[in-house]
């Protein structure tokens, strides 16, 4: 799978799962984020173990996003909030790796 600089790959998109890793035996959590603000809809898949916090792959992403962390929002593509304060492995269990970033200008924010 090749990597381009629009943060999408070239071949077939990722599945979010759940794979041990090779070199020190954890389970890893796959994640796709989309950033729901860029009328693109780029995103990013990250693997992270799944004992990470949540709060952690939230920061990252709205990072790598260049959005701020602090006054973000992720909800999954249903439209659910997810609540940061708990494990990596527990929010893929609950909702899933397909998931979404909102910064917070744009959380609840009407547009007519």
């Amino acid at each position: 799978i090749a990597y381009n600089r629009k943060s999408h790959f070239s071949m077939a998109e990722p599945t979010p799962s759940t794979e041990p890793s090779k070199k020190t035996g954890t389970t890893k959590v796959t994640f796709k984020i989309t950033l729901t603000s860029d009328p693109r809809l780029p995103y990013r898949v990250m693997s992270v173990p799944e004992t990470a916090p949540f709060t952690a792959v939230v920061k990252f992403a709205a990072e790598e996003f260049k959005v701020p962390a602090a006054t973000s929002a992720v909800l999954t593509n249903e439209g659910v909030g997810i609540n940061p304060q708990q494990t990596a492995g527990a929010v893929f269990l609950k909702y899933g790796g397909d998931l979404r970033l909102i910064p917070r200008d744009r959380v609840g924010a009407f547009s007519s």
